[in-house]
């Protein structure tokens, strides 16, 4: 890349706002009336603020400065007094109003268009309904106000529309008045009693579908559930309740956590940046991860809802009541949460599962996000868009932070640390200290050393050597640890890591492990503080099989020297559901890695008899657990192998993965057709474990079956006889489809969509499929699908539907050796920033990672990025393309 363009790019850089530079805020607003009048073509937002000087700043300006973009000031009064033009200032992204006094009202009321505002970030208008997302600096896009989250503040709304197109008019809190003005247009009133930021206020108007409930709370209080789709919906409603109601019964019995307001509201939104928002009381959903039948949805897509519904219910308490004082403690709501959804969902459907699912997606996203020019604490020390931090590393990584520190001070006094910390800091907003130091005072241990998770990037790597004194019948662990370099940070300090390990004997039995404590168990977390460290175990009557880092205890590389046949061995024996699908994975990525090294030196492939004859075991397995069968049947992706890497081969990583797949469904297709036969049920779909467990395991042995050209019928009699029945069932068979050479092939794809081109989720999985297409042509089929009715460039999940797919999960045609991919994404990528910077700088991320792959595609890779600089690009975009072209 050319120097000068760099410097050119940089001249009016967007600031950097850093961690180190945070203020008490000097004025604080008690309270704010807003009140909304929705017209036509603009709406009229008038606020009345109490605002009062910070007796705790040491900031003493007279001067209150307000956030405010994309406003049109119609008027301001303090203290019910005009405000002339020389006693305030306005700019683009501020009202400065001069000479305040300690205490005073402000009165202000602005201008703004919803019905343009495609950046989907403040109040927008989708379609016929009006909605906001504030998150997180949506709200100084609605009115002028101090828009960060350390400001609490009690809202009272009304909202005035005409009653024909918007009869339902809704905010946070209670409903307190409705009524009619004299121009007949009706008007509502809310009230949330809670203090909160201004991230956390919502508004909706539209006319929807109704689902009503309730829920009687352990305290015996009925609170009113109710849920607004959109016309003709509502009989896809009724997973999202029993998932909303399993997690307030959840949350009451696991943290004690009840819920505080008389209605719980979700509102399912079409045009919707995120997946949810739990704005306080009034949760708006991407209609993603709320309707669902059996027709239209998969049991995927059903845990996906189980999940988020949970999330944004558990953000009610951290998140909403404690929130976080500023947004570089995003993580303390984000990460806190994650890991309750996450431990919701293993509760309620099979652990196992649900935890490989979440390591894979940890792997896949956030180990990748640790290793490139994009690797950040999971506490940033600085940024210049707060969008671009809403990332696997603040979500996931945070997390497992939260998991860890469980296993480190035990569940009694974690559950004892989460009750302090709620009661300590209800309605606070707060940061990671606050949080470890309740844990620090319900357990007495010393955890400055843990804090480091919170500032040190990078995933760090465990090296473990082990050996057996036979006399003695000593055991001893060798563990030591290190932190690869990341941006800023070049020198990392020990972590505090808590190991997870069993030993088991050559028989497949556990072994005791006696380390001279006081407990003798199968099962003991090692908790791993310096850099190298031992670990003796004693009574161990021969060399055992270690099981290291159960159920992934902690985000880390390991590295252990296992045998091939003691890969096997776990992968037969062991009794923690993940390290058992771990060792499966390991021993097959190191198939795949030795068979990639074939091809780059034009050797003949062979897949090991070992590997066929465990993946035969696997099919024969007579366990009722057949969704944890289905994912051990599940070879690692193209992008984890291409993550073990130095330089990501994509061409033989493809090569070699298709061979594998296509090997073993050669040498047990007749196993695979059998299980298939057994396991196939024509228009079943009960949502249970056991039931979904036996439609995720047949059809991954479709999956198989497919690679051969011999059962094609087979795959497509599946798809039509799901096809309006299971949905589960019709896209197993769908995907399959699109990667054949066959005229079923478009057969399936036209009947589907004739089928289902009314209801746009559906369509999205029909987008997504066609995306992710093995086929040669598959990027040319991509653009025409931009061009196709069905898709929508201003509409997030479309986007997310075809391009995502393309650009995440497509690696082989993504970086074809032309580079036509990458300057597809970057016109993709550069149309989305003129029109919603936040799904831009999303989309751009598989550009960002250009010095993991050849030379020849980092330059192309390169140039792309460097093209996207030349044309004042958001800066959501200039962050993440600055520091990736700097890395």
């Amino acid at each position: 890349m050319s120097e000068p363009l760099i410097v050119e790019a940089t001249k009016s850089s967007p600031k950097t706002i850093y961690l180190k530079d945070y203020e008490i805020p000097a004025y604080l607003i008690d309270e704010i009336h807003l009140q909304f009048d929705l017209q036509e073509d603009f709406t009229y937002v008038t606020s009345h603020m109490r605002v009062r000087h910070n007796r705790q700043s040491r900031n003493l300006s007279k001067q209150l400065v307000l956030n405010g973009e994309e406003l049109i000031l119609e008027s301001i009064k303090l203290d019910g007094i005009d405000l002339t033009p020389q006693q305030y200032e306005v700019s683009d992204t501020y009202l400065i109003v001069k000479n305040v006094p300690d205490n005073f009202s402000l009165d202000i009321t602005v201008k703004i268009f919803p019905q343009k505002n495609t950046a989907l970030s403040g109040l927008y208008r989708s379609q016929n309904t009006y909605c906001t997302q504030c998150e997180a600096e949506g709200f100084r896009r609605i009115t002028y106000f101090i828009d960060q989250p350390d400001i609490l503040t009690r809202f009272t709304t009304t909202i005035i529309a005409d009653p024909k197109q918007f009869p339902y008019l809704l905010s946070n809190g209670n409903p307190i008045g409705e009524g009619f003005t004299e121009e007949r247009r009706h008007w509502v009133k809310w009230e949330d009693p809670f203090r909160k930021p201004s991230y956390l206020f919502a508004l909706v108007a539209g006319d929807f579908d109704v689902v009503s409930d309730t829920f009687i709370t352990q305290s015996e209080q009925e609170i009113a559930i109710k849920v607004y789709v959109e016309k003709g919906y509502a009989d896809q409603v009724s997973h999202a309740i029993f998932s909303l109601k399993e997690a307030m019964r959840w949350d009451e019995k696991v943290y004690g956590r009840e819920y505080d307001l008389d209605i719980y509201m979700i509102v399912a939104i079409g045009d919707f940046n995120m997946g949810a928002m739990e704005n306080k009381g009034l949760n708006i959903f991407n209609t993603k991860y709320v309707l669902a039948k059996p027709e239209t949805a998969t049991d995927e897509d059903y845990m996906h809802i189980t999940s988020v519904v949970g999330h944004e219910y558990f953000h009610n308490w951290s998140g909403n009541r404690v929130t976080c004082r500023d947004w570089f403690q995003l993580s303390l709501k984000e990460g806190l949460t994650i890991f309750r959804d996450q431990s919701f969902s293993e509760d309620l459907f099979s652990p196992g599962v649900i935890r490989i699912q979440e390591v894979r997606a940890l792997r896949e996203t956030q180990f990748s996000e640790d290793a490139g020019p994009l690797a950040h604490p999971v506490r940033p020390d600085s940024y210049i868009e707060i969008n671009n931090f809403y990332t696997s590393t603040v979500y996931n990584k945070g997390a497992e932070v939260h998991r860890m520190l469980k296993a480190i001070v035990g569940p009694v006094y974690f559950r004892k640390g989460m009750d302090l910390y709620f009661a300590r800091h209800d309605g606070q907003a707060v940061t990671i200290e606050d949080y470890i130091k309740t844990m620090e005072d319900v357990s007495g241990i010393d955890l400055n050393q843990f804090r480091l998770w919170y500032s040190q990037a990078g995933t760090p790597l465990v090296t473990i050597a082990d050996d057996y004194d036979t006399a003695q019948q000593v055991y001893t662990l060798t563990i030591n640890q290190s932190c690869p370099a990341t941006p800023g940070q070049s020198d990392k300090e020990p972590m505090l890591i808590p190991i997870r390990m069993s030993l088991f004997d050559h028989a497949g039995k556990e072994i005791l492990l006696d380390t001279g404590d006081d407990q003798i168990e199968v099962e003991k977390v090692l908790k791993l503080s310096k850099a190298s460290q031992s670990f003796q175990f004693k009574n161990v009557p021969s060399r055992p099989i270690p099981s290291l880092l159960r159920n992934f205890s902690a985000p880390v590389v390991l590295n252990y020297p296992y045998a091939d046949e003691d890969l096997l061995f776990l992968f037969k024996f062991d009794t923690d559901p993940f390290n058992r699908y771990e060792a499966g994975q390991k021993y097959m990525l190191r198939v795949m890695q030795n068979l990639i090294r074939d091809v780059q030196q034009q050797n003949a492939l062979e897949v090991p008899r070992a590997l066929i004859e465990a993946m035969q075991q696997l099919i024969q397995e007579n366990k009722k657990d057949y969704f944890l069968l289905s994912e051990m049947l599940t070879l690692p992706s193209e992008k984890y192998i291409g993550e073990q890497m130095q330089t990501v081969d994509v061409v033989a990583i493809h090569q070699v993965r298709e061979y594998v797949l296509k090997t073993i469904a050669e040498q047990l297709q007749d196993q695979f057709l059998a299980t298939y036969k057994m396991f196939h049920k024509e228009g079943q779909s009960d949502f249970t474990l056991e039931e979904m467990g036996k439609r995720q395991f047949k059809n991954r042995c479709l999956a198989y079956l497919a690679l051969l050209p011999a059962h094609a019928e087979l795959v497509m009699q599946q798809f039509t006889d799901a096809l309006e029945v299971n949905m589960t069932d019709t896209q197993a068979a769908l995907t399959a489809l699109t990667s054949m050479q066959s005229p079923l092939r478009e057969q399936a794809l036209d009947q589907f969509y004739d089928t289902w081109k009314h209801d746009a989720l559906v369509v999205d999985k029909w987008l997504g499929v066609q995306a992710g297409t093995k086929l040669p042509n598959a990027l040319q089929q991509v653009k025409k699908l931009t061009r196709h009715p069905a898709f929508d460039i201003k509409n997030p999940n479309k986007v997310y539907a075809l391009i995502g797919t393309f650009g995440y999960r497509n690696a082989i045609h993504f970086h074809a050796e032309n580079g036509e991919g990458y300057a597809f994404l970057r016109d993709i990528v550069h149309q989305l920033d003129k029109i919603n910077p936040q799904v831009a700088a999303r989309m751009v991320k598989p550009l960002t990672m250009w010095k993991r792959y050849d030379k020849d595609r980092q330059v192309l890779m390169r140039n792309q990025l460097e093209l996207l600089l030349t044309d004042k690009p958001s800066s959501d975009l200039y962050e993440l393309v600055t520091k990736s072209l700097e890395f």
